[in-house]
């Protein structure tokens, strides 16, 4: 039995190089990408732990001495447990909210046929292209009618229910199998269980990038806590840290980025530890 060699040509050096400069200058396109998200945050980080009069002389320098002065300062000055407590309060109870209720809606319209459903959508969807600004004076005066004013109700309700996070949990829906929810149905269960036991496990990466984006918004919004809230025991963090930037005197700037890192903290951990959901949500989003 004979025995039958193939001939491999060996790759051109040329195309070799080619590949080796090409991967190199992705690396160093995605290296500088990097430090230009990082930047910001290692210089917040990096003025949050040197002297007051570093700052004023020298902000972008690397620090000569290390201090938790602004730390310190920054608790002493400011009731942070309140502060903090207001945010979550409003962070929490919008993000469980909408993220339940705009599901529900996108499991409606993605997979229960009823009449004019896409009319419906498309409505829905028209909405968006209305600033939100043109809301804000009749938003104002019912909330004035109902007493609202002044209290975390005022907040929460508008917030309860977005269209852009129906959209989205939409458009994940769809690409969700109909024998699945047929086989539910077949098996007796109602809309209600198939939404609870089939939609939400399958959904869970644009559940979480839901409830990132929801409490992204609220955790940072000033203008809707400044509008509303009047007193200071319902001031957000970001209301405390306004008041706070403008009491602060220059030689104490350490104590406004200490400040600035304490809040952005959350954020930063909620992303890290969701950020898988987060990607996948994006990678398995169907339009049609």
């Amino acid at each position: 039995m004979s025995q039958v060699t193939v001939a491999t040509t060996p790759a051109r050096p040329e195309r070799r190089r080619r590949l080796r400069w090409s991967t190199i200058l992705i690396y160093a396109v995605l290296i500088i990408g990097a430090i230009i998200v990082l930047y910001p945050f290692l210089y917040m980080l990096m003025n949050s732990v040197k002297p007051g009069r570093e700052i004023l002389h020298s902000p972008t320098a690397l620090p000569t001495e290390i201090t938790l002065s602004g730390y310190t300062g920054v608790f002493e000055r400011l009731n942070m447990a309140l502060l903090f407590r207001n945010s979550l309060i409003l962070a929490v109870s919008i993000t469980v909210l909408n993220t339940l209720l705009s599901a529900l809606a996108a499991y409606a319209i993605a997979k229960i046929p009823f009449p004019g459903r896409d009319y419906i959508f498309s409505a829905m969807l028209a909405t968006m292209m209305i600033p939100g600004i043109l809301f804000l004076i009749p938003t104002y005066v019912l909330m004035y009618n109902l007493g609202w004013v002044g209290e975390f109700h005022a907040l929460i309700v508008p917030a309860a229910v977005t269209v852009f996070n129906i959209f989205l949990l939409r458009q994940f829906m769809a690409g969700i199998p109909n024998e699945v929810i047929e086989a539910g149905r077949l098996d007796g269960a109602n809309e209600l269980t198939i939404f609870l036991r089939v939609i939400l496990p399958l959904a869970r990466p644009a559940l979480a990038t839901v409830a990132i984006l929801n409490f992204m918004a609220s955790w940072n919004d000033f203008f809707g806590p400044l509008l509303y809230l009047n007193t200071p025991d319902k001031w957000t963090v970001q209301l405390g840290l306004m008041q706070f930037q403008s009491s602060v005197p220059g030689e104490n700037a350490q104590q406004i980025w200490a400040a600035t890192t304490l809040v952005t903290l959350p954020l930063v951990l909620l992303f890290f530890f969701l950020q898988d959901q987060f990607m996948k949500a994006f990678a398995n989003v169907t339009f049609k």
